[in-house]
């Protein structure tokens, strides 16, 4: 079967002139969308405070993809790269990229893939919310958001498109120049395909597995210095793209999942309010931690992404590992289900 090759690449990038983007993009944080594995209790200091939307619009931009059109009143406004939390009627929630117009204030678009073996998420939303089904959503955040710049390069791998899809309009909208990447299993399963083609024409390649297998990346170790290189799609497709990359320079990336927090060493922690002191193990979660000592704490994903379990720091240096806060909630505050201390002591508001 035919491949990229790097030579049709380079000769892409190529036409990728420098050109001031016309119009500034909010650089607000957002973060990715692991599935959470449990019903959320509680919120959260800190958390948006839900708001009810509704389902008026269903359709299936791809084979094994529901698009859902969820309309309510005084939606926040967004910027690309967004995402919400959908609050199923099952308690459970999943996080889901805003990919439809930040100028339409009246509703948000999302979009999810059926996962056969997932943990019940996403079967959820293609079983259950058909037009008329109101449910709580939260947000819109962002980690992921369209920088300024000359011009752009974005990879996307399937449903790893819809954060995606709005850089793209953006992008041409302000005229700049960009050129996507867009990987999937078949064509048949790569949604907003025509859409994209259409709005891109030879600005995108696509590669669908069936037909041409693998990209080859090579040609982003070649851009010109001050493009953008953004990247959302499954760990494989990420990690070929940082590695492609030229030394000192990286991707913007979204995964679709968590990368699994790893250990280190034990440490103190004051509970200030509760006037408790313990003991982290090297090998436990703070989250844990707590628990044993305030069981009824509020967590639901455990990987640093919901912020159910963000907490206050009094005093002491914190090892963040979330996905979620944005640098000035750093300054004060953790998400205790994966982050630590860098240090050997900290004081908790709880």
């Amino acid at each position: 079967m035919p491949r990229f090759t790097t030579v049709a690449l380079v000769a892409g990038a190529a036409l990728l002139v420098r050109r001031a983007v016309r119009s500034r993009m909010s650089t607000a944080p957002l973060w990715p969308m692991p599935a959470l594995d449990v019903p959320v209790s509680g919120y959260g200091r800190g958390s948006t405070v839900p708001r009810k939307v509704r389902v008026t619009g269903r359709t299936a931009p791809a084979e094994g993809v529901v698009e859902l059109r969820l309309e309510g009143a005084g939606l926040p406004a967004w910027q690309p790269g967004a995402h919400v939390d959908l609050v199923l009627p099952s308690g459970l929630v999943r996080q889901y990229s805003l990919c439809g117009d930040p100028g339409d204030p009246s509703a948000y678009t999302v979009a999810t893939r059926l996962v056969e073996d997932g943990r019940g998420g996403s079967r959820e939303v293609h079983e259950q919310l058909h037009e008329g089904v109101e449910i709580e959503i939260r947000g819109p955040r962002n980690r992921f958001p369209l920088v300024d710049s000359p011009a752009y390069v974005f990879v996307a791998g399937g449903i790893g498109i819809t954060p995606v899809l709005p850089m793209l309009r953006a992008a041409e909208a302000a005229g700049a120049d960009w050129r996507l990447v867009y990987c999937g299993r078949s064509r048949a399963t790569m949604p907003y395909l025509a859409e994209i083609e259409a709005l891109g024409g030879d600005r995108v390649t696509v590669v669908a597995e069936d037909e041409s297998g693998f990209p080859e990346l090579e040609f982003l170790a070649h851009l010109p210095d001050g493009t953008a290189v953004y990247c959302c799609g499954p760990d494989g497709l990420a990690d070929a793209v940082g590695a492609a990359m030229p030394e000192g320079r990286a991707p913007r990336l979204e995964r679709f999942t968590a990368a699994a927090p790893t250990g280190g060493t034990a440490f103190e922690v004051e509970l200030r309010r509760s006037g408790r002191t313990l003991t982290v193990a090297a090998d436990q979660s703070l989250l844990s931690a707590v628990r044993e000592e305030l069981p009824g704490i509020t967590y639901s994903c455990r990987q640093g992404f919901c912020g159910t379990c963000r907490q206050r720091v009094l005093e002491g240096e914190i090892d963040h590992r979330d996905e979620l806060l944005t640098d000035a909630e750093r300054d004060d505050s953790m998400l205790i289900c994966v982050s630590r201390c860098a240090g050997k002591r900290l004081v908790l508001d709880l």
